[in-house]
């Protein structure tokens, strides 16, 4: 198909992108935006590609050896990245990296159950490893809010075991859950029908209790101590907000999106505020897809009265957070065809005409930085919205233009964008012989 992207857009581009030679400077230009901010949110443009993993942890270490920065921040559950972290600080049994992921079950496991992953955490634990023994060592924290009964189960093993009276009352509490088993969908579903009388009253009772017993519980034995408190109260947190989620997410896609992204920026908050009682000061990287951490205001998001984790934290932080982007135009993904479906190995179609993907496929440099913080290096053509591809754990080629494209104003949502035009999916750690055989190409059988 003929490309209808302006000749003057692609002869500008050329002025301004940084091509990536694969070599450790590559990276320089980004460190230098960076500066001394304290947040810097990596985005990717697929929940599947490889080249969007492996770079978004080149740059984090990076950020972590040459910057001070102390944590990863993840679009992931908070138990789950919970036994990650208590794994890269040593404080955990678990043999390897990929035990450490194990709590990773829920779908989509590729998200985080990947050879790129498992080899960022096995870096991370010998990263600490290099550090003296009172710095305050790199976790892996999860902002998700999915882990209802995961979070659940994770509270009541710390009351057992610091306040058994407590965690009594807890299971109590918890206890209105149990009819819906693992199901919080349909917990959602009949307490939005007003069909059975809702939980709320009982998970915000937990959480409050859990706060004001916070001198008892966190002082017992020092540091230690007050993480696994500092984690069981975050797990009530995720409980109390997992539960309203559930029971708005039928009433409209735009108030469970919001609440969603409010409590990934409360738990970022949180954690933040927690790391600074420790170490004095705080810098996080946040891990999580495009949609969530460029800015809402600068997408069809915004209005639709969406807002995001990139909007929020720019509004509260202005340049003391960079926003940095990741697209590409053709290739391979690992994504399903449907919700809880097995992971597949999908050819990414190559991007629509008239999309930012196709404009740099147009440049002919196959990976490149452009950095659009300074409207002085933004292309005037390219302040113009256009189209942009974003991929989930979901990929249906057969609707794209409906499920997979939005409009953007690029140089608003992102003070950095890092493209690679061809790229391949990720490798699960979990994969079937459907992954393996991957997606007859669209030539079939012809193969041309």
């Amino acid at each position: 198909m003929q490309s209808i992207t302006e000749p003057t857009l692609t002869e500008a581009l050329h002025e301004k992108l940084q091509p990536l030679a694969g070599t450790a400077e590559d990276y320089d230009r980004i460190m230098d935006l960076v500066g001394d901010a304290r947040f810097v949110l990596l985005g990717e443009a697929s929940h599947g590609t490889y080249e969007f993993y492996r770079e978004r942890a080149e740059i984090t270490k990076r950020l972590i050896k040459e910057k001070g920065f102390i944590t990863v921040a993840a679009e992931a559950d908070w138990p789950d990245a919970h036994r990650v972290s208590r794994y890269v600080r040593r404080l955990s049994d678990d043999a390897d990296a990929i035990q450490a992921l194990t709590d990773f079950r829920r779908f989509p496991t590729w998200m985080w159950r990947n050879t790129v992953v498992v080899e960022f955490v096995e870096w991370l634990r010998a990263n600490n490893d290099t550090l003296p023994a009172d710095a305050t060592k790199v976790g892996f924290y999860g902002l998700d809010l999915y882990s209802l009964r995961a979070s659940m189960e994770a509270v009541l093993r710390y009351l057992e075991k610091v306040d058994p009276a407590a965690a009594k009352q807890a299971r109590g509490r918890y206890a209105c859950f149990d009819q819906f088993d693992e199901d919080a969908q349909r917990y959602g579903f009949l307490t939005g029908l007003g069909l059975v009388q809702s939980c709320e009253d009982e998970v915000v009772r937990e959480l409050i209790e859990l706060q004001r017993r916070a001198m008892d519980y966190a002082r017992r034995d020092g540091r230690v101590a007050e993480d696994e408190y500092f984690a069981a109260v975050q797990n009530a947190r995720v409980v109390k907000n997992a539960e309203e989620y559930y029971r708005t997410m039928f009433l409209g896609d735009v108030s469970s999106w919001n609440l969603r992204d409010r409590h990934m920026v409360e738990t970022l908050d949180t954690l933040v505020s927690h790391l600074e009682r420790q170490a004095g000061s705080a810098k996080v990287v946040v891990w999580a897809h495009n949609s969530h951490l460029g800015d809402a205001r600068a997408t069809d998001m915004g209005r639709r009265g969406e807002l995001n984790i990139g909007q929020l934290v720019r509004e509260r932080n202005g340049r003391d957070a960079v926003l940095i982007g990741f697209t590409t135009h053709h290739g391979t993904v690992t994504a399903a065809s449907n919700w809880d479906g097995l992971a597949e190995r999908k050819y990414v179609r190559p991007a629509l005409p008239g999309s930012y993907e196709a404009a740099f496929h147009d440049s002919e440099i196959a990976r490149f930085l452009l950095a659009v913080r300074e409207r002085a290096n933004v292309p005037k053509a390219l302040l113009e919205p256009r189209l942009e591809r974003a991929i989930g754990v979901i990929y249906r080629p057969d609707t794209e233009r409906e499920s997979h494209y939005f409009y953007a104003r690029l140089p608003d949502q992102f003070d950095a964008v890092l493209h690679f035009d061809e790229t391949r999916a990720v490798e699960p750690l979990d994969y079937s012989a459907k992954w393996e055989e991957g997606e007859l190409p669209e030539t079939f059988p012809f193969a041309v």
